[in-house]
């Protein structure tokens, strides 16, 4: 069992019509839960809001699952996840990241 998985920056695949691609789908996240230990969390992080929406989507739907938002959204980027070129680029050009955080409960 792991104590974390980490999914940084995933294709958005932000057409309408590839929505279905998005690798952040309800299947996926019950694989993952199942590969971690009760009280592992799920990190994601994305630079595209309408895929941070999905995701919060997808994950609030999903058993077993519980936000680590204190405002049931997003958190703040933590210290742990790596400040990539792309992401320094994105802050400089006033892009948003969004990091999304779940805990294993069952």
């Amino acid at each position: 069992s792991l104590e974390r998985v980490q999914l940084f920056f995933p294709d958005p695949w932000h057409k309408k019509r590839h929505h279905k691609r998005r690798i952040v789908q309800a299947e996926f996240v019950q694989l993952i839960r199942r590969k971690l230990k009760i009280g592992g969390v799920f990190h994601m992080a994305t630079d595209w809001e309408n895929y941070s929406e999905h995701m919060l989507e997808i994950m609030n739907a999903a058993e077993g699952y519980k936000n680590q938002s204190t405002t049931g959204t997003v958190v703040e980027r933590p210290e742990h996840r790596p400040l990539t070129k792309f992401e320094a680029r994105g802050h400089r050009l006033g892009h948003g990241v969004w990091d999304i955080m779940f805990e294993r409960i069952a």
